[in-house]
């Protein structure tokens, strides 16, 4: 399932790839940690892959291993905790957009 949201960014800097890859990792292991406590968590992978500049390609990926005793779905889990991680992305994109607009 891809979603196509249209910004209007500026090309980014290697620094603010960073800054939109960082706040989907935090965002995701936010979400799964704000559902489990970590020692249910046996491992919990985040992968933000950046590509291109126009159109920008965010791809996001949650893998997740949790304890048989957790009784959530950690397929469902990582689902939830990507979209998280994808509405970080598209906020903190946003967030870029607005201000070079601004300094422009």
């Amino acid at each position: 399932m891809a979603d196509e949201v249209v910004i209007g960014l500026p090309e980014l800097t290697d620094e603010q790839v960073m800054e939109v890859v960082e706040a989907g990792e935090r965002a995701a292991r936010d979400y799964v940690l704000s559902v489990l406590p970590p020692k249910k968590i046996y491992d919990i992978g985040v992968s933000i892959m950046v590509e291109g500049t126009r159109p920008l390609t965010v791809t996001v990926d949650v893998e997740l291993r949790v304890a048989s005793s957790a009784k959530v779905d950690p397929d469902e889990l990582a689902r939830e905790a990507a979209k998280k991680a994808m509405e970080a992305v598209e906020a903190k994109l946003r967030e870029l957009a607005l201000a070079s607009r601004e300094r422009a």
